[in-house]
């Protein structure tokens, strides 16, 4: 625990005169007592109550003032807290290779499942938004509270050709950052956005690149095989997620041995090009997560979520000591007037 006033802790050293003041207040209280005709008189005074309930509410007050100090020194501790406002995009792969079963069923239907699991674990103010893409990319869902909307975006996925993973990620730049005006025309093949991205149609506004991983708000999640064919450069696209803060989780479906697939004549081997996700991951301060099936993909989700939804952050507590110290003075006067019939 740090301070923010540490100059405020020398009113410390001011609590053992206060006690050394209360007991010279109790010998002189005692002599006066003595001075009376009678000792019997005076127990008698004194009724059934018992010596040790005289120094409760003193006792009481002294750590009330001493918590009232350290709150006024503004104490700071490093606590583990929820974020507030976040903001998570899955952006996720529904090219040709996702219809390799090397995964079962298959890396879509995989991928597709672990996902919905994931959002079901994610507290509920947090917004999800959902990218597909494939040759392009689409925002199928902006973000939402809606739990039901982004499983029903994931449900509507249909499998494309060629894998553009760096138009993913623009995409769910944008999604995240509406007002920046980032230039979206190689990224869907059109020339005019939808509103909810905001008018992308202004040239990109100015910013000054921070911290990479500094920005707590929002986080994109890739979840891909990795093979990009066509679209921005994959590593282009993960600069300027770095370059605003934002963290980019990869998560790499299907296996390393990867699969053969075929469609409408002809096939490919396809495999897990885990080295390009652990590059984007790197580059903006996150992780790169391998699942080689569905069990373990559903593992990465579980652990992502349990990233997302908490942060350690230092945070002023002086409102602690200060509640503590209120509520210990008003024990030591409770007592006081119950059992003596006065404050005192």
């Amino acid at each position: 625990m740090n301070f923010l006033w540490q100059e405020a802790l020398w009113l410390l050293l001011l609590l053992p005169l206060l006690v050394l003041l209360y007991q010279w207040l109790m010998k002189r209280r005692k002599k006066t007592a003595v001075a009376w005709s009678s000792l019997a008189v005076v127990k008698e005074a004194m009724g059934n109550q018992r010596l040790w309930r005289r120094h409760v509410p003193p006792l009481l007050l002294l750590f009330a003032l001493a918590s009232l100090i350290v709150a006024g020194a503004r104490p700071t501790a490093v606590l583990t807290l929820p974020l507030v406002e976040q903001t998570v995009i899955l952006a996720m792969d529904v090219s040709g290779s996702m219809r390799a079963t090397d995964v079962e069923p298959n890396r879509l239907v995989a991928s597709q499942n672990a996902a919905k699991a994931f959002i079901a674990e994610l507290p509920r103010s947090v917004r999800v938004g959902v990218v597909s893409f494939a040759g392009t990319a689409a925002i199928v869902q902006p973000p939402t509270l809606s739990r039901e909307d982004v499983s029903a975006a994931i449900d509507r996925f249909q499998l494309q050709r060629a894998t553009a993973i760096g138009s993913g990620l623009i995409l769910s730049l944008a999604a995240i950052f509406p007002d920046a005006g980032i230039d979206l025309s190689q990224v869907t093949g059109a020339k005019v956005m939808p509103k909810a991205l905001g008018d992308n149609s202004k040239p990109e506004k100015e910013f000054t690149p921070v911290e990479p991983g500094s920005y707590a708000s929002a986080a994109i999640i890739l979840l891909t095989d990795g093979q990009r064919t066509t679209g921005p450069d994959s590593m282009d696209a993960a600069k300027m997620a770095a370059d605003r803060g934002v963290k980019v989780y990869t998560v790499g479906v299907g296996t390393k041995e990867g699969d053969t697939i075929g469609f409408e004549g002809w096939s490919m081997r396809v495999r897990l090009d885990e080295e390009t996700l652990k590059q984007v991951a790197s580059a903006t301060r996150a992780e790169y997560f391998y699942a080689g099936n569905a069990l373990d993909l559903k593992k990465v989700y579980q652990s992502l979520g349990t990233r997302l939804s908490a942060q350690k952050k230092e945070t002023e507590i002086s409102a602690l000591f200060a509640g503590l110290g209120a509520l210990l003075t008003l024990l030591a006067a409770g007592l006081s007037v119950w059992w003596f019939g006065r404050v005192a």
